[in-house]
């Protein structure tokens, strides 16, 4: 027999076994997934964030940390992970990967999603029908076919907003004509209040009134009451109110005005909101600009810019607590095949209670001012600062 031949079967002899060997520990490994044997993998954090925004979509990208609690890793063409991301219900983005690989101990899966940015006015009108309140939902699961089993994870964060209390405000604001025909203040807004209308798919109402004082012997007129809209220098609404209001002698009069900000323009104010160059990373300035169109008792009238009623709020949003760690929140991990999941699952903690608040209240005493003319009432409190989101 030659040398070759018994070098050849000798080495042959080996392969085969190891071959052998090979396929019964893998069937052993497999088996004991089987039966439970072995742990399950499941998911131990999700962390987004947002990524490029055009004016079309928004990318959000998601590493999702995967936790083999086996000694060895595994990849199967079969096993797949897939989330979607929820606001109140409505589905923002959805994404998958099928063949992972899944190492022993924790896996970071790196995944992209494009969320279009047309979701963002149907999420705005529920977000003001729920009084200002969102429910950011991110729900994943990790499914093995091979296996017949998969585990999911979800976690909640509950997103505030108080737009509306800017508006609220009882300080006196005087206002001022800059004609020859009158001297100023032709007039004081003592007080304004605001509160959301009945929102639609396409517009969002906002009902103010304003507590005007005359502080001269003759009535004037109220004729108009004009506004424009800003967030970011996106021209959200504008418009005028078409009533007349008379304002007594020596007395007040609340003035009524709705103010609509137009849904379909929600997702161009969406791409500045994310733009880290335009104002910063989910940061927006909102701008409300007044003007009024007054009648005198000689019958002229003065279009009159409301510089003291202009209303300029930051809003600031953190909706995925970008760079959050869930590892060390409760969890969902129900499996599907044994009904055994441990449960409790979402964290609620996610509303921002540390935002900057500087308004403040000024001087609270019911006197004339310094002019010596009446406003009807001294009382004034600032109601600048940051809306909390």
């Amino acid at each position: 027999m030659a040398i070759g031949s018994v070098v050849s079967g000798v080495l042959g002899g080996k392969l085969r076994i190891a071959l052998v060997g090979l396929l019964v520990v893998g069937a052993a490994v497999g088996g004991a997934f089987a039966l439970g044997i072995l742990g399950v993998p499941s998911v131990a954090a999700i962390d987004n964030t947002f990524g490029d925004v055009t004016n079309e979509t928004t990318t959000i990208e998601t590493d999702l940390v995967v936790s083999n609690p086996n000694p060895v890793g595994a990849t199967f063409d079969d096993v797949a992970v897939n989330y979607t991301v929820s606001m109140n219900g409505i589905e923002m983005a959805r994404g998958d990967r099928e063949g992972v690989g899944i190492a022993a101990g924790n896996s970071t899966i790196e995944l992209e999603t494009a969320m279009r940015n047309d979701a963002i006015p149907p999420w705005w009108t529920s977000h003001v029908r729920n009084g200002e309140r969102t429910e950011l939902v991110v729900d994943a699961t990790v499914t093995s076919g091979r296996l017949g089993r998969s585990v999911d994870f979800s976690r909640s964060h509950e997103i505030e907003t108080d737009l509306i209390g800017a508006f609220e405000s009882s300080e006196t604001r005087p206002v001022n004509a800059s004609s020859a025909l009158v001297d100023d203040p032709v007039l004081y807004v003592n007080e304004t209040r605001g509160g959301w209308g009945t929102v639609s798919e396409t517009e969002t109402p906002i009902e103010m009134e304003f507590d005007v004082y005359n502080p001269n012997p003759e009535p004037y007129v109220v004729s108009r009451i004009g506004y424009d809209i800003t967030m970011n220098g996106v021209e959200m609404g504008s418009g005028e109110t078409d009533s007349e209001t008379v304002i007594p002698s020596y007395g007040s009069e609340t003035v009524p005005i709705t103010t609509v900000l137009e849904n379909e323009r929600l997702d161009d104010w969406w791409v500045t909101h994310l733009d880290e160059a335009t104002n910063g990373h989910q940061r927006s300035e909102l701008r409300i600009e007044f003007y009024a169109v007054i009648e005198f008792p000689t019958g002229d009238q003065v279009t009159v810019p409301l510089d003291e009623l202009t209303y300029e709020e930051t809003v600031e949003t953190d909706l995925f607590d970008e760079g959050d760690d869930v590892r060390d929140g409760s969890v969902s991990g129900d499996d599907d095949a044994d009904g055994d999941g441990d449960g409790s699952g979402t964290d609620g903690s996610g509303t921002d209670g540390d935002d900057d608040d500087t308004s403040g209240t000024e001087d609270d005493s019911n006197t004339d001012d310094d002019s010596g003319t009446d406003d009807g009432n001294g009382s004034d409190d600032g109601d600048d600062g940051i809306v909390p989101l």
